[in-house]
């Protein structure tokens, strides 16, 4: 995996960031965080997961003058249901994964790690909550984000209760702070790295 150091490293400031869904799990109702990034010609949707109603996705899309046909792809966190079960309401964009680039019925294996959609927007493997967690960095004129599921919230959980490895979910957490300026967690408001932030 790329060294911490460089994976914000010629990083365009250029993308806009839009969360459509700010995401909650307070069971039994769980709903992901769903993005929106523009970067020149590239539309992208992160995470179309579970919500309340697809308006909830597709209402904002629309305010924002984005239809569901001008997306160019579409980015997962990590393969939960949570994260993923609305896909299908972008038909035949390439779908980008830790591992896999898929599109109708091709596949194509790739590391995603340092991945470059666009000159602001690199995917980061970055394996915590599962070992198949992918991190997207968008360089907007205020600064780095990070969309990212290694934190749920940012008050955490500080010991993800799905994290297979708690050393290597720390070791990526700590990753992703050495270059975000703020992080979108996976099921809550966005938030500004602090000393307090679970590592």
């Amino acid at each position: 995996m790329g060294d911490s150091t460089g994976d914000a490293a010629g990083l365009a400031r250029t993308a806009r960031l839009d969360v459509l869904v700010e995401g909650y799990a307070r069971l039994p109702r769980v709903a992901g965080t769903v993005c929106l990034v523009r970067d020149g010609d590239r539309v992208i949707v992160v995470d179309p997961g579970m919500v309340a109603a697809r308006a909830q996705i597709l209402d904002p899309l629309r305010e924002l003058g984005v239809a569901p046909e001008d997306v160019t792809d579409i980015v997962v966190s990590h393969h939960h249901l949570d994260h993923t079960v609305n896909i299908a309401l972008f038909p035949e964009v390439p779908v980008h994964d830790f591992r896999w680039l898929v599109q109708r019925d091709t596949v194509e294996i790739r590391e995603a790690d340092g991945l470059a959609l666009t000159p602001g927007v690199r995917l980061l493997e970055t394996p915590g909550h599962t070992p198949q967690d992918l991190t997207t960095l968008v360089g907007t004129p205020d600064g780095v984000v990070a969309l990212t599921h290694l934190w749920w919230t940012g008050d955490g959980p500080a010991d993800d209760p799905y994290a297979p490895d708690r050393d290597l979910l720390r070791e990526q957490r700590e990753r992703v702070l050495a270059v975000a300026d703020l992080v979108v967690p996976g099921h809550g408001p966005a938030f500004v790295p602090s000393a307090s932030t679970p590592r």
